[in-house]
């Protein structure tokens, strides 16, 4: 009887039982975990400015404080932005109040739900749909998530702080590691690969959505939409969520503009166009040929995997689906075990 190996079989099989086990422990250690991987992409995205302004002599850690103190201004800037516009928005709101009524009115309409002519909106909301649950749940977690923001943003810090100190070292820690020169040359290949990769990847990135927001934002300048900073900011921060987030953002300013100018078909025709073009050419056409043939990633799992860690990290694990996509393929292309995993992972290129 002739005599079968299943090592291959085993190994594949306990992989995929410690992917599981990987998976549900991240999840239950979230809140300990995902400052950590920020930190480290952050780092990523970080080492080339600290590399480039060491090589004009600066110190190493000047260099890295003061790319971590720019990063910090530019965040607060926006925030404060945010803040102007969430107050222009607050205070425009007696003007749409009636306009949101109506639309409120016909939805009621539709599925039946109650509504009362003689009340505000709000006190028609908080009497249907749950609503007041909903807001005092949400109230719970706003004030939860600002209490903790600024201990997150500090602890954040203080990791890329130490992990870029880390960094500067790394290839000599790695050869001190693993003495024998053909592994550390390939650990040492690995590790420069997976931030050159990443770095690429959330540049790619940053700078599509840069100008899909900075073009949403002239658009809605341009037709008169009112607060055109947040409705570009939103096309921004959305833009990072692959396949989804562009189709939210589209789906949330064309809403608000059928409010603001129904019965004015015309201008909501040009925001809702303009914004289809926009996220058509820059997000469909210009950053898959960009980023594709650079990452070589399955559009499929690039989907599994947004849906993976939205499950196990909410909106942040969907920001950081794909760059810890791409890091996986990288690790598993450079092991000679999981090379098949690498190959599934990634998209089938064009012979030349």
């Amino acid at each position: 009887m002739e005599n079968k190996n299943y090592s291959k079989g085993i190994f594949y099989l306990l992989c995929f039982v410690a992917f599981i086990v990987a998976l549900a422990v991240l999840k239950v250690t979230a809140t300990f975990v995902l400052p950590i991987t920020i930190s480290i992409l952050f780092s990523f995205i970080f080492y080339p400015f600290v590399k480039k302004l060491n090589s004009f002599k600066i110190p190493w850690i000047l260099a890295v404080l003061i790319v971590i103190a720019i990063t910090g201004f530019l965040f607060s800037v926006i925030a404060n932005i945010l803040v102007s516009s969430c107050k222009s928005i607050v205070s425009a709101y007696p003007r749409y109040e009636a306009r949101f009524t109506s639309v409120y009115s016909m939805i009621a309409e539709t599925f039946k739900l109650p509504f009362d002519e003689n009340s505000s909106l709000f006190a028609n909301l908080w009497n249907s749909l749950g609503v007041r649950t909903f807001v005092q749940n949400s109230a719970i977690s706003l004030s939860n998530f600002l209490i903790s923001g600024a201990k997150i943003i500090f602890l954040v810090s203080l990791l890329i702080l130490f992990f870029m100190m880390e960094m500067r070292e790394m290839k000599s820690k790695i050869k001190l590691a693993f003495p024998e020169e053909k592994l550390n040359r390939k650990i040492i290949y690995i590790t420069i690969k997976t931030i050159s990769d990443v770095t690429r990847f959330i540049s790619i990135k940053f700078y599509i959505s840069l100008l899909t927001g900075t073009l949403v934002g002239i658009i809605c300048l341009s037709v008169g939409l009112d607060f055109p900073i947040v409705w570009g900011f939103l096309a921004f921060v959305l833009n990072f969520i692959p396949n989804f987030g562009s189709a939210i953002s589209f789906v949330m300013t064309t809403a608000f503009s059928v409010i603001q100018f129904y019965p004015a078909g015309y201008k909501i025709v040009i925001v809702a166009v303009s914004i289809l073009a926009i996220n058509s050419i820059l997000g469909s056409i210009l950053e898959p040929k960009w980023e594709g043939n650079d990452l070589g990633i399955s559009p499929f799992l690039i989907l599994v995997s947004l849906t993976l860690w939205g499950y196990i990290w909410g909106f942040a694990g969907m920001i950081l689906s794909v760059p810890i996509l791409v890091i996986i393929k990288i690790i598993c292309d450079n092991i000679e075990g999981l090379k098949p995993v690498a190959a599934l992972i990634g998209s089938k290129k064009k012979e030349k």
